[in-house]
């Protein structure tokens, strides 16, 4: 399989993005002719078979969803609006805009800024990032097109990533003279292991769904579909088989990975003593023991 160098990476920001945007404006004018501030994130909360899982929705069709300063807050207070909502069992979070999860940061808009003005502007990106990563349910990133950059960062906090073939997936910072500046250094060789990180930072490597997914950026990639949303619509049937499960088990079980992960076994084994002693007086865990003897489908409330 080949692999893009740096320079056909470069090519591929530059000529590729250029094509997206062509495709994307014809297919989206009418979405986005005045689109306003409220409208470029949407929180929604679907029900039925569904229920629980909460979609955060980027939604900048006119310029890629690159992160600005209002998508910024818009996700951060779609965080703080879930974050403490028991109903809320995993968190997807998707592109409505046609071949594109997230272009990275908004660099128009950086251009306007003082260098004062971008340091902060970076601190509120590795501040979101950082929220998606805390949040104490597990979430999922669905990439149905280009996460490059910052938009790939923010997949990275994610629990689970889930690719389209067709997606363009790289932290391709170095080609612009920079490095990633959202978490991007930490997550992905925490992820893929230092020496593979390395490289793919190094040579700002963009990848397809089946090369991440070979290099263990994402835990599953799927062929694209006509409709341009099989990631996200993978991503729901992960979410699907999180939903029967205890919430405040799963919760648990993630605090006790991501804070023991940072440290020495011995440590690590402290966390989970601590997070399952968490479980133990809780009404799900008996009726999952009374579910097991009466030989039925457990009915967690979350508490």
């Amino acid at each position: 399989m080949a692999v893009p160098t740096l320079r056909s990476a470069t090519n591929i920001l530059r000529v590729g993005f250029v094509r997206l945007s062509a495709r994307c404006y014809s297919s989206t004018t009418a979405q986005s002719g005045d689109q306003s501030p409220e409208d470029e994130f949407h929180l929604n909360y679907l029900d039925g078979d569904q229920k629980g899982i909460a979609v955060f929705s980027l939604r900048r069709f006119r310029v890629k969803n690159a992160m600005g300063r209002n998508v910024l807050k818009r996700l951060h207070d779609a965080m703080e609006e879930v974050k403490f909502d028991t109903g809320v069992r995993c968190v997807v979070i998707r592109s409505e805009v046609p071949g594109v999860f997230c272009a990275g940061a908004d660099l128009k808009e950086r251009l306007t800024m003082s260098e004062k003005e971008v340091a902060a502007f970076v601190a509120g990106i590795r501040a979101n990032v950082t929220g998606l990563h805390n949040l104490p349910m597990p979430t999922i990133a669905a990439l149905d097109g280009a996460a490059l950059g910052g938009g790939l960062e923010m997949a990275l906090s994610c629990d689970l990533r889930v690719a389209a073939s067709n997606a363009k997936i790289g932290l391709v910072e170095t080609a612009l003279a920079i490095i990633p500046g959202g978490g991007g250094t930490q997550r992905l060789p925490r992820i893929v292991g230092p020496s593979v990180a390395k490289e793919l930072i190094f040579t700002s490597r963009v990848m397809d769904g089946w090369q991440a997914k070979e290099y263990g950026v994402v835990n599953h990639c799927v062929e694209q579909n006509d409709n341009g949303d099989a990631a996200y619509l993978r991503a729901l049937k992960l979410a699907e088989e999180i939903l029967p499960n205890g919430p405040i088990g799963v919760r648990m079980a993630k605090a006790a990975i991501n804070k023991g992960f940072e440290v020495d076994l011995e440590s690590g084994l402290k966390f989970e003593e601590a997070y399952y002693a968490q479980v133990i007086p809780t009404k799900d865990r008996i009726e999952g023991l009374k579910a097991f003897k009466e030989k039925r489908v457990p009915k967690y409330e979350g508490h």
